[in-house]
């Protein structure tokens, strides 16, 4: 039986959103799951700690003296907040780059107050903005310490992304699989559910000397991973170092829990249909069915879990559900 995200209107369910999980225990065994565990799906901006792990590992990261937010950023989805754009300029610094060599592209910034900071100045928005900009930053510190061209780092065949697809390797503990590519053009590879799983049960272990660094970074930072009103933002801080979460585009998300027993899981979530809006709450009823989560993180983050419709008028008109 897959996860269900049902919208009720009044009494009555308006639509449904169908989504798959799979938990991974400490021996990489499947601890729980709800639809297909292997479901084949993009793993979009999960993957950005694992791309991250790249510079961590080869040393990019301590050569150009990468700070905990700095470090944190390069995992981030962030919002396009001042604190993120002014993150990703110091890094393009300590690394001697300018715009001019991102990759990524640019886009408005998910922040509502920093759009309309830009639209009243009457400017552009630039690959600062970009979600990714921290995770290019470090793409491109990856390839000046490689002493290699940095114009075409997010090709497949560049040195960076090679590196980079050698630790997905490494992590998801498969040899091939299929590769597209991502909003920010950077390769994206389709990865079944367990594997995603799989390999944040490594980075919320402590095994792994380059995930230590990333995770550290993360928990210590959770503003740079997100934002504003955002729940991986919020979920991280609620957690209180216990947990880790990054949001994937299409519904996808990949969770790393460290429990009072010693317990290390890793959780992959898909909403098939791709739709964000129960993804949340999904998470959380995964977790508080395995007791993954206690009552005071979880009223922490009740905004993400009792989720009441109202409509223009401020009148209740129904609610969000999770049925496991």
């Amino acid at each position: 039986m897959p996860v269900l995200c049902k919208v009720h209107r009044g009494d009555f369910i308006e639509s449904m959103h169908v989504g798959f999980v799979v938990v991974v225990d400490s021996k990489g065994e499947i601890f729980y799951s709800s639809g297909d565990a292997h479901y084949l799906t993009c793993v979009r901006s999960t993957l950005k700690p694992f791309q991250a792990s790249a510079s961590v590992k080869a040393g990019a990261v301590k050569h150009f003296n990468f700070s905990s937010k700095e470090i944190a950023l390069m995992c981030a989805s962030h919002n396009g907040e001042d604190v993120h754009v002014n993150t990703a300029n110091e890094m393009l610094k300590k690394v001697g780059y300018d715009l001019s060599y991102y990759e990524c592209g640019a886009h408005s910034p998910y922040d509502k107050n920093s759009k309309k900071t830009l639209l009243y100045n009457n400017e552009k928005p630039n690959p600062l903005h970009n979600n990714c900009s921290g995770k290019h930053a470090g793409m491109l510190s990856l390839a000046k310490y490689l002493k290699e061209d940095p114009k075409g780092y997010t090709d497949e065949n560049h040195a960076v992304q090679k590196q980079i697809l050698e630790q997905v390797k490494r992590f998801s503990e498969l040899e091939e699989f299929p590769i597209a590519i991502d909003g920010c053009s950077a390769p994206v590879p389709f990865l079944p559910l367990y594997n995603l799983a799989l390999m944040y049960q490594k980075l919320a272990s402590t095994d792994y000397d380059e995930l230590n660094v990333l995770y550290d970074a993360v928990i210590s930072n959770p503003y740079q991973i997100a934002g504003q009103d955002r729940f991986d933002t919020d979920f991280i801080q609620a957690m209180n170092g216990n947990a880790i979460t990054k949001v994937g585009g299409e519904g996808v998300r990949g969770v790393g829990v460290r429990t009072s027993q010693g317990d290390v899981y890793g959780i992959a979530l898909k909403i098939i249909d791709g739709n964000q809006r129960c993804n949340p709450a999904a998470i959380l009823a995964v977790l508080n069915e395995l007791k993954l989560i206690n009552e005071d993180e979880l009223e922490a983050l009740k905004i993400y879990h009792n989720i009441k419709l109202k409509n223009h008028r401020g009148i209740e008109i129904g609610s969000i559900q999770i049925e496991l």
